[in-house]
């Protein structure tokens, strides 16, 4: 082990006198529910949720009747993440097998819609349509956010200074959106182009203090570019309702292994962070916002743009990079294997993006890729 990881290690052996107290984890999966026959979005959310509170795991509602949410408990190890995740969707499937839908984690719908979009009758919901008007017909898009339990704001800001020079990496290991409205999109994550939309989306700001967090987030709101804090999309954010730092900037992730590698690679950066003597890297928007491009356009089978020295390299190279820098994280934690294992996957096998089109190049049918995202999503 080099001095460098030796140094880091003991600083996180201070911040964290024993396994108990690692950073917590969460995550929210957003799902699409497509007919079981036809393979495009079905509007059945509110059947499918109607008997939530009985399968004893969290499912929500989303701004479309096609959308399903749900989110795990707050979680200490990456095993107990793993149980909640699969027991969620095995649940979500169930339920929507009832009613002649599957789910399907795509950042995008896979088939064109045949019907108006449906919104879910929610107040808020109808506002954002009436304020941001054919933004909303975009929809759906679907997401996997991955909170992490901090002490205070000011470490949660810290964390998110830490996290947007690795924004466009975390972008390309979770693409997973190739196909819109039966086309190519030529993207990765077309979701992430379409979500940057929003007036309130993109990468955060770099911020000195929670203070100046906080007066960002209310002239954003105060601008009409959000109507309340709930609309504040950055890429990552604090939450509003939970004491955690959220990212947002990945598609929902294909498989819940996949969801698993994330989160663990979420917490290694945030304490890597804490435990850090460095401040982070004050990348400029004007090169962050063209690397996240990058990222969307190319996935994590081309090249990335290294914010750290504004150079071109293989995205794979970078993912390997933010694995190294967090490494000892990871090994305090117990999850430098799980990392490691799934990403060495991940470049074999190919991201969610790849395995998207590997699907439809077998037979040129994009019906094979909704029933592929299905498979993949919640296996029988």
């Amino acid at each position: 082990m080099s001095e460098a990881r030796l140094d880091t290690r003991e600083r996180l052996l201070r911040t964290a006198s024993a396994p108990r107290d690692l950073l917590s984890v969460g995550v929210e999966e957003e799902f699409m529910l497509v007919d079981t026959g036809t393979g495009r979005l079905a509007d059945r959310a509110p059947d499918v949720l109607s008997n939530a509170d009985a399968e004893g795991v969290d499912l929500q509602a989303e701004i479309t009747l096609s959308q399903v949410e749900t989110a795990s408990g707050v979680c200490l190890s990456m095993g107990e993440l793993r149980e909640q995740l699969v027991g969620a969707r095995m649940a979500l499937g169930e339920q929507a097998a009832m009613y002649g839908a599957r789910i399907i984690a795509s950042g995008t719908p896979v088939l064109a819609r045949t019907s108006p979009l449906m919104l879910t009758p929610v107040p808020r919901y109808h506002r954002m349509n009436r304020e941001f008007r054919a933004l909303v017909g975009d929809l759906p898009v679907c997401g996997c956010h991955v909170h992490i339990g901090l002490p205070n704001d000011e470490a949660r800001v810290l964390v998110s200074n830490h996290l947007r020079p690795w924004l466009p990496t975390l972008l390309a290991i979770g693409a997973n959106s190739p196909y819109c409205n039966s086309s190519d999109t030529g993207y990765a994550s077309w979701r992430y182009l379409m979500w940057g939309r929003w007036p309130s989306a993109g990468p955060p700001p770099w911020f000195e203090s929670a203070a100046s967090y906080y007066a960002a987030r209310e002239e954003v709101i105060s601008s009409g570019a959000a109507i309340d804090v709930g609309m504040l999309y950055w890429d990552a954010r604090l939450s509003a309702h939970h004491p955690t730092v959220e990212l947002r900037v990945c598609d929902v992730a294909p498989t819940v292994d996949d969801a698993v590698m994330l989160a663990a690679i979420v917490r290694g950066i945030a304490a890597t962070a804490l435990a850090s003597e460095t401040p982070a890297l004050a990348v400029p928007q004007h090169l962050l916002r063209p690397a996240l491009w990058r990222a969307a356009r190319d996935g994590l089978e081309g090249l990335g743009l290294d914010v750290r020295t504004g150079e071109l390299a293989p995205a794979g190279n970078l993912a390997a990079a933010l694995v190294r820098w967090i490494r000892p994280a990871l090994e305090y934690a117990g999850d430098y294997e799980l990392v490691n294992e799934s990403l060495a996957r991940l470049l074999l096998d190919g991201s969610g993006a790849a395995r998207q089109r590997a699907a439809f190049a077998r037979e040129g049918r994009f019906e094979d890729v909704v029933g592929f995202l299905a498979d993949q999503t919640c296996p029988v």
